[in-house]
């Protein structure tokens, strides 16, 4: 493959909110379809909404995609800054007679459309400036009368191969000639995205299949300026468990959001890719060199992806446990920050290993580690109090028991090995099945009934503060 002929994809997310998983998903395409090729991947920034897009919402949208990796090689560019360019195709467009200006007020305009209601049809502009004469477009600008800059539909068939869908078709007829320029001079979304795109070369849209309604304008355009459309790829859109559009009635859909409940970059990224693309067979767990390799336009399903946050935190798991306490250690400590737990000069290593084979973010892991860390974060969950309801009298004399025999540990042989040993005699000695006495100390350590094996969660929590909270729980029981 040549230079000129390599790809050239964009990500241009409108910086009026937070970066969605469904925007983040579309970037990860195009970066693993630029990735895959040996192409560029740009970001552009669509600004031209002045009045809802903010800095603030630009910032976000940088700091998601390198949050999940997703590394641009141009830009950002920003879409507003390109105005001059915009102008000049809607003038280029007029200059050739494939558009017009329209001097018709919005008062005007809700008529036809009215009058379309009444007739149960679709509405179309009725063309009635196409036909002004030159002389009197120009006495009415010179009047100062506003216009806008229409672009003449043409009425011929539109379509297009999709990398997904396939051929898509529309009848120039059923379109309506759409405004480029508002009467201001600022461009309107179509005429922007098509004379961006031609600008910087761009040769594969990949994008949402909300966007498939636009495409034959698009490409209308594209032809209109003198340029061959790019490869169109619509992505099928996300839906929540309830068959609906993903919207914040399902939950978190921000990239920020699941950053902040403790999900890698790793599995966001090998999640996200599956919902809409298979790489074939079975795989699940992907290394990102894997998923670059194996990805495809042609690999995208049709068919909508469903959100599945419990399958995300199951993924997120999986890359939890490939990696070491060393390795969450930062992560970590910024989380229990977060939670306002002072760490100090505490290894937490061997505590941060202790909980990450059960974890499933590590905000998981943080909460765990806080618990091991602070006697004063254990709160007994539902299945701890439904184990001391069980027990009845019998909780506070098993915990007696252990704290008596667990004190006679020295702390040179605080070890699990030695742990294990000392609790199994004192259940043998004592006629009580060893899970009888190992379930209420881990509910007096931890407030449930499921953790690390208790001989290490003793360990990890220390021979003093393990003492100490056997002999509180004991009392309050």
């Amino acid at each position: 493959m040549t230079t000129a002929a390599l790809p050239r994809v964009r990500f241009a997310p409108s910086p009026t909110g937070y970066l969605h998983v469904g925007g983040a998903r579309t970037a990860l395409f195009n970066w693993l379809f630029a990735r895959k090729t040996g192409g560029t991947f740009i970001l552009r920034i669509e600004d031209t909404d002045k009045d809802r897009s903010t800095d603030a919402h630009t910032q976000v949208i940088l700091d998601g995609l390198a949050w999940m990796g997703l590394a641009w090689d141009e830009g950002p560019y920003f879409q507003g800054a390109e105005g001059a360019r915009h102008r000049a195709d809607a003038e280029r467009l007029l200059a050739a007679g494939k558009a017009y200006r329209c001097f018709c007020t919005p008062d005007t305009l809700d008529a036809q459309r009215r009058a379309a209601e009444a007739a149960k049809s679709a509405f179309r502009y009725d063309r009635r400036c196409r036909g002004l004469a030159a002389g009197e477009v120009e006495r009415r600008l010179a009047a100062g009368e506003p216009a806008v800059i229409r672009f003449l539909m043409p009425d011929d068939e539109i379509a297009w191969e999709d990398a997904v869908h396939g051929r898509i078709s529309f009848r120039g007829t059923d379109l309506d000639d759409l405004v480029i320029l508002r009467s201001d001079g600022s461009p309107i979304y179509n005429l922007a995205v098509v004379s961006d795109d031609i600008a910087m070369r761009i040769t594969h849209v990949i994008r949402g299949d909300d966007h498939i309604s636009n495409t034959p304008k698009q490409v209308a355009l594209y032809r209109a300026l003198g340029h061959a459309p790019p490869v169109f790829a619509h992505v099928p859109m996300i839906l929540g468990a309830d068959g609906k559009k993903l919207s914040k009635r399902h939950g978190a859909t921000a990239v920020g959001d699941y950053q902040d409940r403790g999900i890698l970059p790793a599995a966001m990224r090998n999640f996200l890719a599956l919902l809409g693309w298979s790489p074939g067979g079975d795989r699940e767990i992907m290394a990102e060199a894997e998923m670059i390799g194996l990805f495809s336009l042609e690999g995208i399903q049709k068919k909508p992806a469903v959100f599945d946050t419990a399958k995300l935190e199951w993924m997120n798991g999986q890359y939890l446990s490939m990696l070491s306490a060393g390795e969450l250690l930062a992560p970590v400590r910024r989380e229990l920050d977060r939670l306002g737990v002072d760490s100090g000069s505490r290894d937490l290593g061997p505590l941060i290993e202790a909980t990450k084979a059960r974890a499933r973010t590590i905000t998981h892991i943080a909460e765990q580690v806080a618990v091991r860390l602070d006697a004063g974060r254990v709160t007994r969950d539902e299945k701890g109090e439904a184990l001391v309801r069980k027990l009845g009298e019998a909780y506070a004399a098993n915990l007696g028991l252990a704290a008596r025999e667990l004190a006679g540990v020295p702390p040179a042989e605080w070890t699990p090995d030695r742990l294990i040993e000392v609790l199994k005699a004192a259940a043998e000695q004592a006629g009580l099945k060893l899970g009888d006495l190992l379930q209420p100390v881990r509910v007096a350590l931890t407030g449930g009934t499921v953790s690390e094996p208790v001989n290490e969660l003793l360990h990890v929590v220390g021979r003093d503060a393990s003492l100490a909270r056997l002999h509180a729980a004991a009392r309050l029981a």
